[in-house]
């Protein structure tokens, strides 16, 4: 298989011509609306890999989602993560195969972002912009920071960066909230690599969202258009590509608080991290429902 460099090189310089994202994040532009120009040739990078046999499962339940936040309340959704195309796959579907209500709601996606993507290479930070982003700083990325700093000063003042930029990224969410986006959120944070399972285990952060929001809907993926070479994972644009097809599935549409309350009410009293318990369960229902489609898609 061709890297997306080899295959998409040309594309990625005219995405490079037409960003506009910015470089280094602050805490005055955490929110960043997409860019239809760069979107465009995301399009066509994802119909050219999306076969025919690309779907939706639970249509009715991503309609059901829409209504929720049409009628003002605040919506999450939480989705796994195996390549950087699961976003711009998730987009693409929602506007090409569910019609009006799946164009409305895709224009609604806000993806939660790491720093990174705009800050490390500049045609990575234009397939980045092509879609609605609130950034934040990730606490990997602070812990690695924290460790590469030569003295105190220097972890005080990347942590005073990291609570500024989070704190704007929370004002940005809510304001999203009441304009009736939906936020859209990697629970494990990073991309899953086979043979660690810990690429799989969600962030304890999680359990914040789960306070901040009414409701969420689950979104698993069956397949997917890139795969990571294993030697060069920081190498975004490494990735092979390849035409697959894709299959995103959503749960019925959960009330954020009553689940947490839920988890929380069948946990132990001397439970040592019920905000971790909370956020396994949510990946316990992803497993689950992963499996459950890729069960269905091989009937």
């Amino acid at each position: 298989m061709a890297s997306i460099r080899e295959r998409y090189g040309e594309f990625f310089k005219q995405m490079a011509s037409m960003s506009c994202a910015a470089a280094k994040i602050d805490e005055t532009n955490v929110y960043q609306k997409a860019n239809p120009g760069t979107k465009k040739i995301m399009d066509k990078l994802v119909s050219d890999n999306m076969t025919e046999y690309s779907h939706i499962e639970g249509v009715e339940n991503f309609k059901a989602f829409l209504e929720l936040l049409k009628s003002g309340k605040s919506g999450l959704i939480l989705m796994e993560h195996y390549a950087n195309t699961d976003l711009p796959g998730l987009i693409w579907l929602l506007e090409n195969k569910m019609g009006e209500e799946g164009r409305d709601l895709a224009q609604r996606i806000v993806a939660i972002a790491g720093m990174k993507l705009n800050e490390a290479d500049p045609m990575v930070r234009a397939f980045a912009e092509s879609f609605t982003r609130v950034v934040i700083y990730p606490t990997r990325s602070l812990d690695s920071a924290s460790k590469k700093a030569q003295s105190q000063e220097e972890i005080e003042a990347e942590t005073k960066k990291a609570r500024t930029i989070n704190l704007a990224a929370m004002r940005a969410m809510d304001k999203c909230k009441r304009n009736g986006e939906a936020i859209l959120v990697f629970p494990a944070g990073t991309r899953f690599r086979p043979g660690k399972p810990e690429t799989k285990r969600g962030l304890k952060e999680i359990d914040s969202y789960l306070r901040m929001f009414d409701y969420m809907i689950l979104v698993s993926i069956d397949g997917m258009l890139l795969t990571m070479v294993p030697d060069k994972i920081d190498d975004m644009l490494a990735d092979e590509c390849a035409p697959a097809r894709c299959v995103y599935a959503a749960s019925p549409v959960i009330e954020c608080k009553k689940f947490r309350n839920d988890v929380l009410a069948s946990l132990e009293k001397d439970n040592p991290d019920p905000k971790q318990a909370v956020i396994d369960k949510v990946m316990e229902k992803l497993e689950i429902q992963h499996q459950e489609i890729a069960e269905k898609l091989k009937g």
